[in-house]
C-alpha cells in the first residue's frame, strides 16, 4: 500500500509561490540594477542604497510571481511545466495570492520611501510595468519587450536615488536621470529580450496550442539568430556606454566575460532543445553577474 505524500504547509506553498527555491529571477533583475547604483554613484553607493535596492529587487520579483501565477493561471494549466504551480493547481486561491503579492509590494514601497522624490515617483511606473507585463501576452507579438522594460527599471530608479534630490516633479526626475540611465535601460532591454527568448523557446509547442503570444513563436525559425543579435545589441550597448561613462579595462574585462558566455549559450539553444534552452535562461544571471564586477572592480580600482 502506497503511503500518501505530506501536503505542503502554508508557508511552503507561499515560498513555491513567489519562487524562493529558484532566485535566477531575482539576479536577473539584481545585476544590472546594482551595476547602475555603483555606476551613478561612481563606486561604493553605501549601506542604505545596497540594502534597499537589493531587498527592494527580491520582493518585487516575488511580488510579480504572484500577480503573473493569477494572470496565466488558466494556461499554466496546459503546460506540463506549469501545471503544479500553487495557483494553478488550486492550492493557493487567487485572492491569497493576490495579498501576498499586494503585501510584498506594499513591504517594497517601504523600502523606496526612505529614498528620495523622485525614485519615490519612479517606483509608481515601476509597478505599473510590472503589472502590465502579465497580461501582454495576450495582445502583443513580443512581450519579452513589455518584460524588458520592467527588469529595467531599475536602472533609472538607481540613478534617482544616487543623483537625485528632493523635489517632487517630472522636472527633478528629469534632472536626476542622465539620458545615460535611459540608454542603459533600452541597452538592458535587449540582454531580457535574449534570455527570455530562450525561456520562451522551452514551451514553444505548449504556447503555440494554447495560444500565447511571445517572441519565440513571432520568430520563428529566426530565433537562434535574432537572440544571439540581442545579446549582440546588449553588450555592445553597455560596453559603448561604459566607455562614454569612464569605465575601463576591468570593465571591459567583465563585458569579455559575459560576451564569452553568449558563445556557450549559442551551443546550448542552436539545436532548440528545451533542456538547452531552459538552462540557457537558467544561467543567464552569471552574464550579469560577470558585468557587474567587471563595473565594480573598475570604480573600485581607480
Amino acid at each position: 500500500m502506497n503511503a500518501v505524500a505530506p501536503q505542503p504547509s502554508r508557508l511552503q506553498l507561499y515560498l513555491n509561490l513567489i519562487r524562493w527555491d529558484r532566485p535566477a529571477g531575482t539576479w536577473l533583475l539584481l545585476w544590472p540594477t546594482l551595476s547602475a547604483l555603483w555606476i551613478a554613484a561612481d563606486g561604493w553607493p553605501g549601506w542604505h542604497l545596497l540594502l534597499v535596492f537589493t531587498l527592494g529587487t527580491f520582493l518585487m520579483r516575488s511580488a510579480g510571481c504572484c500577480v503573473n501565477d493569477v494572470a496565466d493561471r488558466d494556461f499554466d494549466k496546459h503546460v506540463k511545466r506549469t501545471a503544479q504551480r500553487p495557483v494553478t493547481s488550486g492550492a493557493v486561491s487567487v485572492k491569497e495570492a493576490l495579498l501576498l503579492g499586494a503585501g510584498l509590494a506594499l513591504a517594497a514601497f517601504g523600502l523606496v520611501l526612505t529614498c528620495n522624490a523622485p525614485t519615490i515617483l519612479l517606483s509608481f511606473a515601476a509597478l505599473a510595468v510590472a503589472c502590465l507585463y502579465p497580461y501582454a501576452k495576450r495582445v502583443v507579438n513580443m512581450p519579452q519587450a513589455v518584460l524588458g522594460v520592467a527588469f529595467s527599471f531599475g536602472i533609472p530608479m538607481a540613478f534617482s536615488a544616487a543623483l537625485g534630490g528632493s523635489e517632487w516633479s517630472l522636472a527633478a526626475i528629469g534632472a536626476a536621470v542622465p539620458k545615460s540611465a535611459w540608454a542603459l535601460l533600452l541597452a538592458n532591454l535587449f540582454w531580457v529580450l535574449a534570455y527570455d527568448t530562450e525561456y520562451a523557446m522551452v514551451d514553444r509547442d505548449d504556447d503555440i496550442r494554447i495560444g500565447i503570444k511571445t517572441s519565440a513563436l513571432t520568430l520563428g525559425r529566426w530565433d537562434v539568430r535574432a537572440v544571439m543579435a540581442f545579446y549582440a545589441l546588449y553588450l555592445a550597448g553597455w560596453t559603448a556606454l561604459g566607455l562614454r561613462l569612464g569605465l575601463g579595462r576591468l570593465y571591459l574585462a567583465g563585458i569579455g566575460a559575459a560576451a564569452l558566455q553568449v558563445l556557450w549559450h549559442y551551443q546550448l539553444i542552436k539545436d532548440r532543445s528545451r533542456d538547452g534552452c531552459f538552462r540557457a535562461f537558467r544561467e543567464n544571471h552569471w552574464l550579469g553577474f560577470a558585468v557587474f564586477i567587471g563595473t565594480v572592480a573598475d570604480l573600485s580600482l581607480r
